[in-house]
């Protein structure tokens, strides 16, 4: 099988412009949350495709000669499962942080898509209500 899996610094660089555009804030404007809505589809999209290589790479490392040796020594000592797996998460915190700001990013377009798509349909609603205005309140 041949995966396409993105890099270790390509996910953080990635994770670090998508994380910019996220923490910038928008006006109540239609027009800025249609093309804000857009941006943010394709962000939702990629942070998912990001996060599935980060947990890639997670398990990737988990997985390693160096890993498994420390699991069975730390076995041997006699060590819980719980210290086991506290040794584990420490040697893969940096890809755990990964997966972890991945799935913020997604979280978070798609919260901030939601946003867009509320604003566009209170505008459409307003543009209604101004063309139906009641023709007895004329003078």
């Amino acid at each position: 099988m041949n995966l396409l899996i993105t890099p270790k610094e390509q996910i953080l660089q990635e994770l670090t412009d998508i994380d910019s555009f996220l923490n910038t804030t928008m006006s109540e404007n239609a027009e800025e949350a249609v093309a804000r809505g857009n941006d943010l589809a394709v962000y939702v999209a990629r942070t998912g495709k990001l996060l599935a290589d980060a947990k890639y790479r997670l398990n990737q490392t988990k997985n390693t000669e160096v890993i498994q040796m420390l699991r069975e020594t730390a076995m041997n000592a006699k060590a819980t499962a719980k210290a086991v797996n506290a040794l584990v998460d420490s040697v893969c915190k940096e890809e755990q942080y990964l997966v972890d700001w991945c799935e913020r990013c997604n979280r978070t377009a798609t919260h901030q898509l939601s946003w867009c798509v509320t604003l566009i349909s209170k505008a459409k609603e307003e543009m209604k209500l101004g063309r139906f205005v009641p023709q007895n309140n004329r003078q």
